[in-house]
């Protein structure tokens, strides 16, 4: 069983009930949640030797975000405990033309806090298969940007496959800062993951013939943002979510997975790299949240599995689809569910 160790923040999500506007109701409903944490959860599921790293409050709420990882299989014992606080974020869910809020409370964090001392990298990636985390715990901090460069280091001395999912927030930094940021940290990645619009928020590159705020995608432009990402950096493979917003309730859902294409010449790093797409999956959302956590596990698990590019993106894309089909950030659903949808199965007929 492969082994993934997963770095970033958990938080506690505070969501309104049935649909309403914050505060609307005076009610809200607790989960916990966050980018790599939810990859964790979604690989556990499939079956792999899953850890999460991360650093949390010593009190009842850090240990309560804890001890809801275990509940999944999530291997814990590498997390530090200390600092003052565990981050919260509030989810106002959208419904048609009115969009999803997220409003963030996650300032001076415990993992934002945390320290060098609090990890011993080599120890914990000893074993490991692969290292995961996102361009959203970079920006937590300097500190936590320094925390997420020594651990990719560290992973890539070992031997440790490194994948990163772009994720950029523009509400925790600037375009700037996260090219600056990302293109240090990308030296050591072998697999990219992002959504449709992240290698433009990130790196400046642009997909032609696509408007996301129209919800029109052109597969062609993303393959020549594979291949501007392979020619600046040395990815062994790119994967791209792809989400198609008709409005908060409804969105056209696919993948698109690259490999790297043969070297042409010295002058040319690489050729129009090979693409694989998967089927668009007609969504009726209704939590669009760890959709993209869901794709990025399923990327991690077809390509540590050797599954192929094309077997690859398909069971990507399904694990995200499914996931947006429940409540919450955490996935629930097993590798044999996922390629139950991956392979067709998508009527919706009741199991029994």
């Amino acid at each position: 069983m492969k082994r993934v160790v997963t770095f970033g923040e958990i938080m506690l999500r505070l969501s309104p009930q049935d649909g309403t506007r914050l505060l609307q109701k005076p009610l809200f409903e607790a989960s916990f949640g966050g980018a790599e944490a939810n990859v964790a959860v979604s690989l556990a599921n499939f079956g792999m030797d899953a850890a999460f790293v991360t650093k949390v409050p010593q009190n009842p709420i850090g240990q309560a975000a804890l001890c809801e990882l275990k509940k999944f299989g999530v291997d814990v014992e590498a997390c530090a405990q200390g600092g003052e606080r565990l981050g919260v974020y509030y989810m106002e869910k959208g419904a048609g033309p009115r969009p999803s809020l997220c409003v963030y409370d996650r300032k001076n964090s415990s993992i934002a806090e945390a320290a060098a001392g609090d990890f011993d990298w080599k120890k914990i990636f000893k074993g490991a298969a692969a290292f995961h985390f996102t361009g959203i715990t970079p920006a937590l901090s300097k500190g936590a940007a320094a925390l997420c460069l020594a651990a990719a280091k560290a992973a890539r001395a070992s031997g440790v496959l490194v994948s990163c999912d772009l994720n950029y927030r523009k509400k925790l930094w600037t375009m700037g800062q996260a090219k600056k940021t990302m293109t240090e940290l990308c030296k050591y990645v072998d697999v990219c993951i992002l959504n449709e619009e992240d290698a433009e928020s990130v790196f400046g590159i642009k997909a032609a013939r696509s408007n996301i705020n129209e919800g029109k995608l052109d597969a062609r432009g993303y393959q020549d943002v594979a291949a501007a990402l392979f020619e600046r950096f040395d990815f062994k493979a790119v994967a791209i979510s792809q989400r198609e917003s008709y409005s908060a309730s409804a969105n056209g859902w696919s993948g698109l997975y690259f490999e790297r294409g043969e070297n042409l010449s010295q002058a040319k790093k690489a050729a129009t790299p090979k693409m694989f797409a998967s089927k668009k999956y007609e969504l009726p959302v209704v939590d669009r949240v760890g959709g993209g956590d869901a794709f990025a596990a399923g990327i991690i698990y077809g390509f540590l599995s050797k599954l192929g590019g094309q077997k690859t993106v398909d069971f990507a894309a399904a694990a995200g689809a499914m996931q947006q089909t429940i409540e919450g950030d955490f996935s629930r659903f097993s590798a044999a569910e996922v390629d139950r949808l991956a392979a067709g199965n998508s009527s919706g007929r009741i199991l029994r």
